[in-house]
This record gives C-alpha cells, structure tokens and sequence, in this order.
C-alpha cells in the first residue's frame, strides 16, 4: 500500500520534473540559437546566405551586421520565421546593419523591440522582401519610432513587406537616394509611409490605411542631407487613415492629425497620381510649409516651402468628412470646412523670392493641381503665419499647370 502511495505522489513529481527540464532546455536552446545567429553575422563572408531557422525565436538583444557586402539573411518564411525581441535586455534595435553593400532581407518576421524593428545605415544596395516588422499588442507611444528604418543609403528596394504598430513611421526612408516601396501594407502606425529628405524615390502599389497619416513626404531642418525631392507616389491605396495619434511629444509627426491621407511639406518636385483615396476624415491631401508647424527654424541652409508639387488622377472619395479636433491643424479645418472640407488642401504659403515682378510664384515653382475625381481644393491661405486669417480660396485656376 505505501508503495503505491508513494508511486501515485512521485508520478506527477517526476513529470513536473521533467517538464521543467524542458522548459530549461527550450530556453537554452533559444540563446544558443541567438548566439549561432549573431556569428553567423559577425563571420558572414562575402556572398554568404545566412538561413534563419523556423520557430519563434527569442532575441535578447541587438543582432549586428556591420561592414559586410553581398549577404542575404533568409527566413523560412514571413509567418515560419519570427524573431521576438519582447525580452530583449540588450541594444535597443532588433536588427542593425552599417556600413554594408548589397544586402538582402527576405522571408522573416521581426517584433516587439525597444527601438527600431530593423535599422539600415549608411548601406549601399539594400533590399526587403517579404518581411513583416511589428509591435504586437495596442499601438503606444512607448513602441519604437520605425519599423523598416534605412537611413543615408543608396538603392533601397522594400517589396511585399508589413510594417505595423511604430510610433513614428511604419515604413521611413530617411536621407536616401534611389528608393522604391511597392506592394507593401502599412496599418496601426502614425504615419504608414514616409520619405524623408530622400531623392529620387518610387512608392506605388502599396496600401496604407488606419494609421494617423497614410503617406507622408517631407523635408525637414536640421539633417545632414538637407534637400529630398523627385518623389512619385502612384496607384496605392489610402484609405480609413483616421487612426489616432500616438506619437511621443515632440516629435515632428506628433502634429500630423488623425485622418491624413497624403502629406507633403516643404519638398520639392513630388507627384502624387492614380490613387485611391477615401475616407481620411480630416486632409484628404495636404501641402504645406514648415511654418505650418509653427517650430522654429534654425537651420539657415533649410528650405521651409513645398515646390513643384503635382497632384492629378486620383480617385477621391466623397464619404463622411468630420475633422480631429484633437490637433491644431485639424481644428482649423473643421473651423474653416465643418463637414466639407475640401480634399486638396493648401496652406498658400510662398517664399517671396519665387516670385516674378507681378508677384506671382515663378514656373519652376509652381503648385499644379490637375484633374482629380472628386477632386475638391482650397488654399487655405495661412500665409499670416499661422493667425489664418486670410480669406480661404477654392479657386484652382492659379494651380491650373502640369510639369
């Protein structure tokens, strides 16, 4: 009897023993799987293809690649291979890569870092296919600001990738050149796309929807590449971004408001075509200065105005308009529109210097606005920095031009 007794007790004893075991194991098993990664990374030879292995993996810090050429790090699969940085106690990206030429990322899925999800600078041919970076849970400010982050790079080619949940921008190509961004999906983000002080970028195909901003393409002061320009933005779709801001405070898209659709502020030659572009409660499309931010600018090499701007052939919706009054900016919209504001908005401030003896904007210059479906306008004339006083105008005709 004692003998049974004792046999009924050390049962789930020993199972609980060596579930235990297990579980140690497992643990174990996912450091050394990090570690093989890491120098897998460090010792990469060039034309090396690194093979992330299936499962999710948890990361505890940083992966690097630093001063490699010609490296493709593959995953089995955007929904097979899954690095979690959700106890990460080391660095502060997922993964970083410097100072590299012609890398591939294709076939993973990152999450849940402290900072940014994935982080290029300074590579020179640089590709993601097929990557999925997000945070997992509600979108907060304590999220990471980027979720695909090239910086300072040539030749950025980002396809087929999702990027949710960053507390600035989804997708962010910053200071670059020779860019595209096609067939990606960016949700749950503040702003979905951004090109940043970037010349020379394609984005098309894509969707972006319930985030704060859909796409936004700015210039802004203070960068060490001070001017983007030459941007396309084509056949996406933008749709429902009326998801709220929740950028931290002080940063510069913690201004734009919930139910922006497209946004370009103080660049140049940007065109925006063949969209579908519905349902974005407060600015459909919106081009403006950088004093409409009202920050100061210190930058003296900095061109605060939007030029050569062209928006034509989109499709716009006429669903329900109501805008934020969360920010200042939407506030003034619905101030100025109520439940009808136009889709193409204006902020009507010029740099006095472009313009002709007749005080209008010179050809190189110009803001055109071609035919749109549904394809309202305003300038909203905010040229009084920033009283917006001035008497709104829905005339199109000064726009009337194509480049």
């Amino acid at each position: 009897m004692f003998l049974k007794f004792c046999a009924k007790v050390m049962k789930p004893i020993f199972l609980l023993t060596v579930f235990l075991s297990l579980m140690q194991a497992t643990v174990f098993a996912q450091s050394d799987v990090e570690k093989k990664i890491q120098t897998q990374l460090i010792l990469a030879e060039d034309g090396e293809t690194i093979n992330l292995p299936a499962g999710t993996i948890e990361i505890g810090g940083t992966l690097s690649l630093d001063g490699k050429n010609n490296i493709t790090l593959r995953g089995a699969g955007q929904d097979k291979t899954i690095l979690t940085f959700k106890k990460q106690t080391q660095g502060a990206e997922g993964l970083k890569i410097t100072n590299a030429q012609n890398i591939v990322l294709e076939q993973f899925t990152v999450e849940d870092s402290k900072g940014d999800l994935i982080k290029a600078q300074g590579v020179k041919g640089l590709e993601f296919r097929d990557i999925t970076a997000r945070w997992t849970g509600p979108p907060k400010a304590s999220n990471g600001s980027y979720a695909l982050y090239p910086v300072q790079c040539q030749t950025v080619r980002i396809e087929r990738c999702t990027a949710i949940g960053a507390s600035d921008a989804g997708i962010y190509v910053g200071q670059s050149d020779s860019v595209w961004v096609t067939a990606c999906v960016a949700k749950n983000n503040v702003a979905g796309i951004e090109i940043e002080n970037t010349t020379h970028a394609w984005v098309w195909k894509n969707q972006a929807f319930a985030n704060t901003g859909g796409i936004l393409v700015f210039d802004l002061p203070d960068l060490p590449k001070k001017q983007g320009g030459h941007v396309k933005v084509y056949d996406n779709l933008i749709g429902r971004n009326n998801f709220k801001n929740f950028a931290p405070k002080g940063n510069i898209v913690g201004k734009v408001p919930p139910g922006t659709g497209v946004m370009i502020l103080a660049t140049n030659d940007v065109e925006v075509y063949q969209n579908k572009i519905w349902e974005n409660k407060t600015a459909s499309t919106a081009i403006v200065s950088y004093f409409i931010s009202e920050n100061p600018i210190k930058d003296k090499q900095y061109n605060p105005y939007p030029s050569r701007v062209y928006i034509h052939d989109n499709i716009y919706s006429e669903g329900k308009r109501m805008p934020t009054w969360k920010s200042k900016l939407g506030f003034i919209f619905w101030w100025k529109f109520g439940k009808k504001v136009p889709h193409i908005l204006y902020d009507g401030i010029e740099n006095p210097d472009w313009k002709d003896a007749q005080g209008h904007i010179k050809p190189e210059y110009k803001i055109c606005i071609g035919p749109n479906e549904n394809g309202t306008f305003a300038n909203i004339r905010a040229d009084k920095l920033g009283l917006f006083k001035g008497k709104i105008s829905k005339d199109k005709t000064p726009y009337d031009c194509a480049f």
